[in-house]
């Protein structure tokens, strides 16, 4: 069996950090990037929504965080054929890189659509929610930066719900109302919608909180 041809270090659209195994700067990801809007697309599939926002908004950053090879060529080709410049594809886990790569106070909005629910009672534990998953978003947002997840998955939604309730005020998270502004939909999200199923949605906003708060 044939082994996947490495990622090519010179690809002007793919982020290879110099260590994986420290907090990085954004400037290593865009040169440009000082006084820019930053948003990071968490698990971001095939790039569709990564695309289409990076088309939008020219003046924001956008950074993908992906672990499949597969989709991360497919999406750094699909931003080379956009000439989306404005746009980076970052081949890694994206608990790992959130807890250990991306700097603090460093990104405006994180989006996190349709992760995986891990369904099984045994598998809950993988779900992304909860207290000390939420203290890594609010340290790698910019004060008064924003969290938006959705999710077809009810029951995954509702205990996304009961943490923010839980810890919300100790992690510095507020409930907003979803804003009706240009935001693509996913390939995950138009199968959802073909098989009739409903989506749920939320956003967070991440304020700094005091340290007497509580800690994790």
């Amino acid at each position: 069996m044939p082994k996947a041809r490495p990622l090519k270090a010179d690809d002007p659209f793919l982020w290879l950090p110099s260590d994986y195994f420290a907090r990085a700067e954004m400037a290593e990801v865009f040169a440009d990037v000082e006084g820019k809007f930053v948003e990071a697309d968490m698990g971001c599939g095939d790039g569709t929504f990564l695309v289409e926002m990076a088309k939008h908004y020219p003046e924001r950053r956008y950074l993908a965080v992906e672990r499949l090879l597969g989709r991360v060529r497919k999406v750094c080709k699909r931003l080379r054929a956009n000439d989306l410049t404005n746009a980076r594809v970052l081949r890694l886990e994206s608990q790992y890189a959130l807890t250990h790569l991306l700097p603090e106070n460093s990104v405006d909005r994180l989006h996190f659509l349709f992760p995986d629910p891990w369904p099984k009672a045994r598998h809950a534990y993988r779900r992304l929610f909860s207290e000390p998953f939420l203290r890594v978003v609010g340290r790698v947002l910019k004060p008064g930066g924003e969290m938006l997840f959705k999710t077809d998955h009810d029951d995954y939604f509702q205990r996304a719900e009961e943490v923010i309730a839980e810890c919300g005020e100790r992690v510095g998270a507020t409930v907003l109302p979803w804003e009706e502004v240009f935001y693509p939909i996913t390939d995950f999200e138009q199968q959802w919608l073909d098989m009739g199923k409903s989506i749920d949605r939320m956003r967070l906003r991440f304020d700094v909180v005091s340290k007497d708060a509580g800690t994790q």
